[in-house]
């Protein structure tokens, strides 16, 4: 305020100077064309007259305006300084952790009203992370009661000589398995979460990453006796720059999936199809399904689709939020799809087709080039439908096995 009303000052100062000097010579030159003698009484008397006429005017004038200019900048300065303490009230809160402060609208100007927003959102997306974190906490909280109390019945048990611990070996191995996976996948979710999951981008073609899983995976649906099934496009393989480890890890959370809810006697199809610029795995059974009020949820944390499935016999609900992170690392998009319960489910990878400028790219050296797997904070995604068909159950166009 105290540098406005300075400005303030020096205009009207300016003002002042340069009417005092200007305005009664132009007058006087003006008068000296009439027909009044030089020196007369009437020539000084009118000059006088427009001198205190002007000095006044100029005077009350000045008052006016001072006066005037002086209001409207405290009314701003005013309500500018209450802006500035409700923003800063607001950034307080959410340094104590109340995330859900939101900066009432301002209406004080165009660039305070964009940092209010700017706040806002801010703040959201704090909340949404705190939520996040809670979320988090009390899945992991509940995903570790289970197991835990299990262990702490069987030991019981032991200790009242009720179970003899050849009995309740077993039990105890697989729980603390069990234990051990859930560390596992948090650890490997806060990873990502913490940006700290690096990817390595390298040429390959698809068909030696679905192979190389297909040979992996085989004898574990051979043992449970569903059928996994392999389909590959005619003519030269596609390529895609992709991190050979990770895209392993992905399909195998979701052949870990599939085969979890697939009964004997059904069938596993996965099969590649090349688009104008993008590659589809896609990976389809018979089995369960899922509801349309699951989809959207199915890559949540800690999410189960079936909640009647026994927590022994399901996974810990991690990997498909892992998988597509992953997926998403690689430029690419993960979706799911199901016609209903009983009637399967389809998993769809879409990834950009390496072509031939990047190939060329990668052979010179950039094949290389590491980045770096982040979950959103934000709410999970909605898993639209895929629009490629999955692949034929029973009869497939490339080669079979595990049968």
């Amino acid at each position: 305020m105290t540098g406005q009303l300075i400005v303030l000052l020096a205009g009207a100062l300016s003002i002042t100077v340069l009417t005092v000097l200007i305005g009664p010579a132009v007058f006087h030159y003006h008068l000296l064309q009439t027909d009044l003698p030089v020196g007369s009484a009437e020539l000084l008397h009118i000059e006088r007259a427009y001198r205190d006429a002007l000095a006044l005017t100029l005077g009350v004038g000045l008052v006016v305006s001072l006066l005037a200019a002086g209001l409207v900048t405290w009314r701003l300065a005013r309500r500018l300084r209450q802006t500035l303490v409700g923003l800063t009230q607001a950034v307080d809160e959410l340094s104590r952790g109340h995330y859900s402060t939101r900066v009432p609208a301002l209406g004080s100007g165009t660039e305070l009203d964009a940092l209010a927003a700017t706040l806002n959102d801010m703040a959201a997306q704090l909340d949404a992370v705190e939520e996040t974190r809670r979320r988090l906490l009390s899945d992991l909280a509940h995903e570790l009661r289970t197991p835990i109390a299990t262990l702490s019945a069987h030991h019981e048990a032991m200790a009242d000589g009720v179970i003899e611990p050849e009995a309740a070996m077993p039990v105890l191995v697989s729980q603390t398995v069990r234990l051990s996976r859930l560390a596992d996948d948090v650890s490997e979710v806060s990873r990502a979460e913490e940006g700290q999951l690096p990817v390595e981008l390298r040429p390959m073609t698809v068909d030696d990453l679905l192979e190389s899983t297909i040979q992996e995976w085989e004898e574990r649906f051979e043992a449970a006796g569903v059928s996994l099934t392999l389909e590959t496009a005619p003519g030269r393989p596609p390529t895609i720059q992709a991190d050979a480890d990770r895209l392993s890890q992905v399909l195998g959370n979701i052949l870990s999936n599939a085969l979890r809810h697939t009964q004997a006697g059904g069938t596993v199809a996965v099969s590649a199809t090349t688009r104008a610029s993008t590659v589809e795995i896609t990976v389809a059974d018979d089995g369960e399904g899922f509801t349309t009020e699951d989809g959207p949820r199915l890559f949540e944390r800690f999410f189960r689709a079936d909640t009647s499935r026994t927590r022994e016999n399901s996974g810990s609900g991690i990997g498909l939020t892992i998988s597509r992170a992953l997926v998403d690392a690689h430029g690419g998009i993960m979706t799911a799809s199901s016609d209903g319960p009983g009637r399967g489910a389809t998993f769809t990878i879409s990834l950009p087709r390496a072509t031939a400028e990047r190939w060329a790219v990668a052979e010179g050296g950039l094949s290389g080039r590491t980045i770096v797997v982040k979950l959103p904070i934000r709410g999970p995604c909605s898993a639209q439908p895929s629009s490629a068909p999955g692949p034929p159950a029973g009869t497939v166009g490339g080669r079979r096995t595990g049968q």
